[in-house]
This record gives C-alpha cells, structure tokens and sequence, in this order.
C-alpha cells in the first residue's frame, strides 16, 4: 500500500491514537492499528545519540515531568519509540511524520531509507525547506503536505480561487488546522490538485460536516470514533489481511503441519502476540 492510495476518506490517527493511551506510544498505535487504522500521525525529534524517535514536544516537561529537552536526552532514557521501530511495527501502515525541527531531517531519512517505506510515508508539519530537503535524500517515492509557507500562501489565495503564477508545488497533500478550514479553502486545494486533511477533530458531529463537505482525509485522537462515522456513512475501508499476519499465518501452519508429522518431537512454533507493552516512562 503506498500513501493515499487506499479508497475514500482517510482516517488518520494522530500520535498514534492519543485518545485510546498515551500519546505516540507502542500502546496507542496497536489500539488504532487493532482497529483497522492503516493511517498513522507521529512527529519526529532527534535524541542525543542521534536516534529519531516519536515525541512531539521539544521538552519532556509535559509528558515526563522533567525540564530536560529531547536533544539533550539520550533515547534509552526517553522511552519513546524510534521511527525506525515503528516502520518495521507495522509495515503494511502508512505514516503522516511531522518533522519537528531541521536537525530531525536528516536521521528522518535515514530510517525512512533503511525500511524501504518512503512510499508509504507522508511528511508534513514542517517549514517547506525541510520538506524539500528531506524529499531530495529520500527520493521521489516520499510524499509530503505542503510546507507552512506554501500552506498560508494556499490559505490566503483559495477563498478567491487564485491561483498565484508562480505556484509550483510536488505536494500532495494539504494539512490544514481545523480552525481555519473551509469550503472555499478545500474547493481551492482541490483546483490546485491537493487532497486536504483537516486535523485535529474529535467530535463525530463536525467529523460528518467535514465529510459533507469534501475534505479527503481527517487526523483525530479518536479513530475509533472516526471509524463508526465512517462506517456509519457507507465510507470505511476495511483493511486488507496485513503481510504480517500472513507471514505469522504461514509459520504457524507449517510449523503445526511439522509437527502433525512428527507427533513424538515435541516441536514448538511461535505465536504472534500483538499486545506490545506501553513504551511510555515516567
């Protein structure tokens, strides 16, 4: 599956389902994952030893308690899963990646590199230099939303339908705060060829007025929320068997079909247990 290429509206879970465990955890991203998400938002930080985790705030103060900056924290020590992790965790999921800061571009990708998943990647949330810069070092598979200047350029210019002459954009996607959607902006994204994604929507109500009105993809704490909105609208795409599931699948009968054969030895095969412990600390 490669980015946007599924049917219907997208249903993204933001930080991984910050509404079902905490945010940008094992936890929260196997309770979204469990209910079909094939759409995942996290952000990237870079740690001391230069590992590009899941962690969304610059400090720890918030989630940990502690005044220290994720820059100055070495990643055994913050306890948030690696870019890295998560794209091997689940490797039929695409990913929305808010790059948080310039120094997270590069081991960005990196990882994004070294799991082969620049396809099924989507990079948002970032100036569009960072954005550029990252699409060069991973290649033209990489998707990205647009950078916050073309985002405001698109903002100011879409109520009016005006297409500004020097506008020349590879994105594909525009995120946009949900204080500041609207059918004007969505209608000008769409001329422009952009699929919007609103974020971040927690209220099934406003989720149903953003559906009617056109928008192509939604983030949410909720997505269990936002899956019985759309399935409630006849709009939920149901995932595929995941290749995980299939390879496990495959062990798991031969291995029983061994030992079928081979009543007296005991063998043993390995069973898929996909309850991860919750990564969070502090």
């Amino acid at each position: 599956m490669s980015y946007g290429s599924t049917r219907g509206p997208l249903a993204i879970a933001h930080r991984g389902g910050a509404g079902l465990a905490p945010e940008n955890t094992l936890d929260a991203f196997n309770r979204s994952y469990a209910l079909g998400v094939r759409y995942l938002e996290t952000d990237a930080r870079v740690t001391a030893d230069g590992v590009c985790v899941a962690f969304h705030d610059g400090s720890l103060r918030r989630l940990r308690r502690r005044p220290d900056l994720v820059c100055e924290t070495k990643s055994h020590e913050l306890g948030a899963p690696s870019i890295a992790d998560l794209l091997r965790a689940f490797p039929d999921a695409c990913f929305a990646i808010d790059v948080k800061d310039s120094e997270a571009v590069l081991p960005l990708a990196r990882a994004i590199s070294a799991a082969d998943a620049a396809h099924r990647v989507c990079a948002a949330g970032a100036w569009d230099g960072w954005l550029a810069k990252l699409r060069s070092d991973v290649g033209p598979a990489l998707t990205t939303a647009l950078g916050w200047r073309a985002l405001a350029t698109l903002l100011a210019s879409a109520p009016a339908k005006i297409i500004p002459p020097w506008w020349h954009e590879t994105a594909r996607f525009a995120h946009v705060p949900a204080r500041l959607v609207s059918r004007r902006t969505i209608g000008g994204a769409h001329m422009l060829g952009l699929r919007v994604v609103v974020w971040t929507v927690n209220d099934p109500p406003y989720m149903h007025q953003l559906l009617d009105a056109g928008v192509d993809g939604i983030i949410t704490d909720r997505p269990d929320l936002l899956r019985e909105v759309l399935i409630a609208r006849d709009q939920w795409t149901a995932p595929l068997d995941s290749r995980v599931s299939q390879a496990r699948r495959a062990e798991h009968t031969e291995a029983s079909a061994q030992m079928d054969r081979r009543p007296s030895a005991g063998a043993e095969h390995d069973v898929f247990n996909p309850d991860v412990p919750d990564e969070r600390h502090g």
